[in-house]
């Protein structure tokens, strides 16, 4: 069986599990805090980052979401993530490049240094300016998800597909850590009630990280 390396709140294991859930890929989950480099971890994955996933009876090492899901794309024909025309899959690797980089970058790392790094790893208090930054960016990002969600059924297109799973896995971190704001946000809000919905996502919305408790809305379908 596939062994996930990840943490609760890494938006790049969550990625993968939507994807793997959603393909029905049997996979149990293995903790792993990167922040602590362990020997056997780093051997797997020498720049010590989640999500890495092994099959070990068959000496398969897998790193990173995107070729893990695309690895999966290529073998599982159940629910295709990478679907259409051209440039349809042009636009599905867009967006999930835009919310696996951009959105990381801007809005999910800064909250979780913030809100989990600071709290679990460096016992540092959290610096209440860099967090109303993010949750100001987090609040533009989803004006963008609002214009795309009024011209089309999912993020990218007409299909679920890989980029509602990236898009899903950082939002659902940050509202996790309370970063989400989702007031005047009636098409993203409606969007992620759906995806929340989905026999994928479940396991997520009922998995916790020690010592860090969600907002009450977090695991709820209507919020």
């Amino acid at each position: 069986m596939w062994q996930l390396y990840q943490f609760p709140l890494c938006p790049f294991s969550r990625k993968v599990r939507l994807a793997l859930g959603e393909k029905g890929v049997a996979h149990e989950l293995v903790k792993e805090h990167p922040w602590e480099r362990r020997d056997e971890f780093v051997d797997l994955n020498p720049a010590a980052e989640t999500p890495v996933l092994v099959e070990t009876d068959a000496k398969v090492v897998l790193i990173g979401s995107q070729p893990i899901a695309e690895y999966f794309d290529e073998t599982v024909e159940k629910a295709p993530m990478l679907q259409g025309s051209a440039a349809q899959r042009a636009e599905i690797r867009r967006l999930t490049e835009w919310y696996d980089e951009k959105f990381f970058r801007d809005v999910t790392g800064p909250i979780l240094h913030e809100r989990m790094t600071k709290r679990i790893v460096t016992h540092e208090s959290p610096d209440t300016m860099a967090l109303r930054n993010s949750m100001r960016v987090a609040n533009a990002y989803l004006d963008y998800a609002d214009y795309l969600l009024d011209h089309r059924r999912w993020m990218a297109g007409n299909s679920l597909s890989l980029a509602d799973f990236a898009a899903a896995a950082q939002i659902s971190v940050v509202d996790y850590l309370g970063g989400i704001d989702w007031r005047g946000h009636d098409q993203s809000k409606a969007w992620y009630s759906v995806m929340k919905s989905r026999p994928c996502f479940r396991p997520l919305l009922g998995e916790r990280m020690d010592g860090i408790v969600p907002p009450s809305h977090y695991d709820k379908v209507d919020f």
